[in-house]
């Protein structure tokens, strides 16, 4: 008879976000999960595209990157606290774009959400 053993360690496969998420849940730590839900023109990440945040702070997956990635970590982290759900949107202008050297403007949107 084979011994089962729960890992103690939380894995670190950024290929499987839901599953970190739930594991982090499981854990006792609030989650939340925010979703590429629009997007329109440049956008580093498709629709779909997901990141689960921990109330600590610590984060897995990508919904863009730079300073929108960090603006959805801290909107998760209020998400966690008050439970509200929140729909970001994030864009540039073409004008905008080329101003700070960027070939062309973008949109997304991101919903958040705490997992329950």
């Amino acid at each position: 008879m084979t011994e089962q053993t729960v890992p103690q360690e939380i894995p670190t496969d950024h290929d499987d976000i839901l599953r970190q998420a739930a594991l982090w849940k499981a854990l006792n730590h609030g989650v939340a999960l925010a979703t590429v839900v629009t997007t329109w023109g440049s956008s580093p990440r498709p629709v779909g595209s997901q990141l689960a945040i921990k109330d600590d702070g610590a984060f897995i997956g990508s919904v863009s990157g730079g300073c929108i990635e960090g603006a959805v970590v801290g909107e998760g982290l209020a998400a966690i606290k008050d439970g509200e759900t929140r729909l970001l949107n994030f864009g540039v202008t073409d004008e905008m774009a080329w101003e700070v050297g960027l070939a062309c403007g973008g949109k997304v949107e991101v919903f958040v959400e705490r997992v329950e």
